[in-house]
């Protein structure tokens, strides 16, 4: 040991999902979506003058925050980017949980908040889910620091209404709520609907499902102006050139195809509801899936063989080897043709 690791914070980091370094795989573990960024995505990218590069970009977002204020229908002021949803989670965790009292989450949701609380040195509690995996609301009605957790909820794919989520913002005026809708647009209704109503509610998006773009590391959070105000602040006292050129050029011409996006969030719902079915006939049990991906449990086959059987066809899934999660796997919803080879494989290994 060297000296200076005794200085050194210590941290269990987060394990993101296997990035496979060949593309000759059904890659059916990271949530990504199967389909394209829309076509002016792409048409951007060619227009894009590479001179731009050299210059710093701008820290103030504009043509990516103007993009989204006016896609969701709101005020510029209200609205905050990042280097994908995952930055603009740590900068709220930054700027909102400083209080003596414990931050709320789920037992059994996205890892990357336990990380996050202990590499800041938040103090934290992790109610657990009830028997069916769901929140219950009445676990966050205590004293807190704040509460952070995602709707649908990952990885179970259970979706709580919009009266739910309200119920605990309503529960909390002085703590920051913050609702985490990485998958909302497969299912469910956003609670920005709610943001004008409750100052405390802060409602996270991300384009790395939905919108095709993981690969480009864009996210945004909509909420009171008071509240992207002093993100902004932290952003500033941090990294103020947080979003590369690119990124914003292309964040917002994502935004203009609306169709586009419908569409393709259609076809991964159309799919999901057929996985549903066929995954049924194979014996497979699952939580109700409002996301783009499906938590599945098999009859008698334990989840750890499936997963390893699948990955040494170059077939990737999730698997979680955690207390009540660890006879699942977490299958992302593909193309249909992807998710034909996952079936034909199933029917005949657990057949």
């Amino acid at each position: 040991m060297y000296p200076w690791q005794k200085n050194v914070r210590k941290v269990d980091p987060y394990v993101p999902g296997e990035q496979p370094k060949t593309l000759d795989v059904t890659k059916l573990n990271t949530n990504e979506n199967p389909y394209p960024p829309a076509p002016g995505v792409a048409e951007a990218l060619k227009t894009m003058d590479a001179d731009l590069f050299r210059r710093y970009p701008d820290p103030d977002a504009s043509i990516l925050v103007d993009a989204l204020a006016k896609t969701y229908h709101v005020k510029k002021e209200q609205v905050f980017v990042g280097v994908g949803s995952d930055d603009v989670i740590a900068m709220s965790f930054m700027t909102f949980f400083n209080s003596d009292q414990p931050v709320l989450f789920p037992d059994v949701t996205y890892a990357f908040y336990k990380v996050w609380a202990e590499m800041l040195q938040i103090p934290y509690e992790t109610p657990a889910l009830d028997e069916n995996f769901r929140i219950r609301a009445e676990d966050y009605k205590k004293p807190n620091g704040g509460i952070i957790f995602p709707n649908p909820n990952a990885p179970t794919s259970i979706y709580e209404p919009l009266s739910f989520v309200e119920d605990i913002v309503k529960a909390n005026p002085d703590s920051v709520v913050i609702v985490d809708e990485a998958y909302i647009d497969f299912g469910g209704t956003s609670a920005l609907s709610l943001i004008d109503k409750y100052d405390n509610l802060l409602v996270v998006q991300t384009y790395s499902k939905s919108r095709s773009m993981a690969g480009m590391r864009i996210g945004f959070c909509i909420g009171n102006e008071a509240l992207i105000a002093a993100l902004n602040a932290v952003k500033n006292s941090y990294n103020s050139y947080t979003m590369s050129e690119a990124a914003l050029t292309l964040g917002a011409a994502a935004l203009a195809d609306e169709a586009y996006f419908k569409e393709t969030t259609g076809k991964i719902v159309r799919t999901r509801e057929e996985a549903k079915k066929r995954l049924t006939e194979l014996d497979f049990t699952f939580l109700p899936p409002m996301a783009n991906f499906i938590f599945a449990s098999h009859k008698t086959v334990a989840a750890k063989e499936l997963f390893e059987a699948l990955r040494a066809e170059g077939i990737f899934v999730r698997y979680f080897d955690k207390p009540r999660i660890n006879n699942y796997l977490r299958i992302t919803i593909g193309t249909p043709e992807q998710m034909e080879k996952l079936y034909t494989f199933l029917k005949k290994y657990v057949g």
